[in-house]
């Protein structure tokens, strides 16, 4: 097989893969009441507290409109707010809330039962499938096992 086929078909499978982990976060994350970009945000403000708007809007890769709208909902269910820096007022920085914890703790077990089942079937896909002994191959184990049962 030549080289590039084996290098597109990676990537094309890879790409299939993220969609298909996309698809089923979102219907994961919806039982919860949320968005997987919500959740990516919530996970983001998580980690680091006190992070600017603007730079959760650059590490998210996202449009900083985007990003507000996303914020004003979380604001409204009371899992994020925001607070004017202290140095420039012009900026906001973020922190979870109190009632943010319990929706984290269970997401978090949502993102291991996400990764494992990947993982799962990452590991099925790459498994290669017994392959089946050619006429010459049966003829040399023939062999081997009459010598060694001699």
């Amino acid at each position: 097989m030549p080289r590039g086929s084996v290098d597109m078909n990676f990537l094309f499978t890879l790409g299939e893969l993220q969609r298909l982990v996309r698809a089923y976060a979102d219907r994961q994350a919806a039982r919860y009441g949320i968005t997987r970009a919500q959740w990516a945000v919530l996970a983001k403000v998580e980690r680091n507290e006190g992070l600017k708007q603007s730079e959760l809007a650059e590490q998210m890769e996202m449009q900083p409109i985007t990003l507000t709208r996303l914020i004003d909902r979380l604001c409204d269910n009371g899992w994020i707010e925001r607070r004017g820096d202290d140095t420039d007022r012009r900026v906001n920085r973020l922190y979870l809330r109190k009632a943010a914890r319990p929706l984290l703790g269970k997401l978090s077990g949502l993102r291991s039962e996400l990764t494992a089942t990947a993982l799962r079937r990452h590991q099925s896909i790459r498994r290669p499938s017994p392959a089946r002994p050619t006429g010459s191959d049966q003829g040399k184990r023939a062999q081997r096992h009459s010598k060694s049962s001699r």
